[in-house]
């Protein structure tokens, strides 16, 4: 497990809602733990992915009359982690009363599924660019090799989109990024009208200049705005070397997509991210400043740097 005493409690997406149905299993992996995900009349519920009798993964066996059943010797837990049925013994015969699961926190919201491994530090996830709107959210998962603070930096880089994301979402004929501010508050990191020419900034096919807000909601979720978009990274460690990296969106031109054509762009941008960011050295994102060189466009990468060490991270960070 990662054993960080910032990220622990903070909530991480397992898995898209879209992907467990009812009776349905799922195994995941967070912050160095394997994880079962099972659904039950609408419920998500968490475990980690172990039957304390031998040691079997819960997430090979089956869903039976509300219970998970292990695939190893059949006993079955109800949804409060209990183990009701022994199918070796008698049925007169008491069931241990350790013999039960290690439940993990979890909450379904913006069309994920949501753990916390530790104690939440907030009651539940909170991303304030979707709320009020009655628009749907497309998530998309996409490994990565890296840490999930490069993961994460990278997606508030403004300067890189002429170069990475060229004919996409930059022109490298118009590079420039004008200066701006950040400021920090408890709500994150608040960075607004960043100005950048693009290709297509608002589904006309018209180049222009496109205005972007960004946002850092907790260390690993980020977010922007712009015309008809609203988008969020939520890096989830996955273990020591891997990231996934889920893309949350909102948009009127996803409402001409379809989820097909939702996945392939998103496949392609982050596809384009992840060629960059997993050859970076060092791995681990420098909090000492003196380490890299910065330019005013990165002031948005230096206040991110800045909260990490401020918070006390440990993972993903030198």
């Amino acid at each position: 497990m990662i054993d960080d005493p910032v990220l622990k409690n903070e909530w991480h997406i397992a898995a898209r809602s879209k992907d467990l149905e009812e009776d349905g299993i799922l195994a995941s992996k967070v912050m160095g733990e394997d994880l079962v995900l099972w659904r039950s009349e609408g419920t998500v519920i968490a475990w980690k992915d172990l039957c304390i009798h031998r040691g079997a993964k819960l997430s090979l066996g089956k869903v039976i009359n509300g219970c998970l059943q292990c695939p190893y010797h059949g006993w079955e837990y109800d949804k409060g982690g209990a183990c009701v049925r022994i199918p070796a013994q008698p049925p007169e015969r008491a069931i241990p009363g350790k013999a039960k699961t290690f439940p993990v926190h979890a909450i379904e919201k913006y069309s994920a599924i949501w753990v916390c491994v530790g104690e939440p530090a907030t009651e539940e996830p909170v991303l304030p660019i979707f709320d009020g709107s009655d628009k749907s959210i497309f998530v998309s998962g996409h490994p990565l090799v890296a840490k999930a603070t490069r993961v994460i930096e990278n997606y508030l880089d403004f300067a890189h989109q002429p170069y990475i994301h060229e004919g996409y979402l930059g022109d490298p004929e118009k590079p420039e990024v004008d200066d701006y501010t950040v400021e920090k508050s408890e709500g994150g990191l608040t960075a607004l009208g960043l100005r950048i020419w693009q290709p297509n900034p608002d589904g006309s096919g018209i180049p222009n200049y496109s205005t972007y807000d960004y946002y850092c909601f907790r260390p690993l979720q980020a977010a922007f705005t712009k015309q008809k978009v609203k988008s969020v990274l939520a890096a989830t460690p996955v273990d020591e070397e891997n990231t996934v990296g889920y893309l949350l969106g909102m948009s009127e031109f996803r409402d001409e997509m379809d989820e097909e054509e939702a996945e392939r762009w998103s496949a392609l941008i982050i596809g384009q991210d992840a060629a960059i960011v997993e050859s970076q050295r060092p791995e681990l994102l420098p909090l000492d400043l003196q380490e890299e060189l910065h330019l005013a466009c990165d002031r948005l990468a230096i206040a991110y740097r800045r909260w990490l060490k401020e918070l006390g991270l440990t993972y993903g960070v030198a």
